[in-house]
């Protein structure tokens, strides 16, 4: 099965986690878990990170929006992640792990 543009954003960003050895999940909602919420929630030395997912200029949603701001405002980092700026992931990334942030 071929896997979707924004499946290969999600490989990567999930590739870029496991080299940080960070925890993370994909929660999948299915209607009984809170809507909205990234695509992609980790924890990397105590930062609460969500990461949604697009591909190419794919922009999120209003309720995914929301769901980001949210985060921003409890403490929690929270990106948005195409093929184009996975490296804003991986400068956030060298941050935590050299105690920069």
């Amino acid at each position: 099965m071929a896997m979707t543009p924004e499946g290969k954003v999600k490989a990567k960003v999930k590739k870029k986690l496991d080299e940080a050895k960070a925890y993370y999940f994909m929660p999948a909602t299915g209607g009984y878990g809170k809507s909205g919420v990234p695509d992609i929630v980790a924890c990397v030395n105590g930062w609460f990170i969500g990461i949604e997912c697009k591909a190419g200029t794919n922009k999120p949603t209003a309720l995914q929006q929301n769901n980001l701001n949210d985060i921003k405002r409890s403490g929690g980092t929270a990106l948005v992640i195409n093929e184009n700026n996975i490296n804003e992931l991986e400068d956030l990334l060298i941050q935590i792990k050299e105690g920069q942030i």
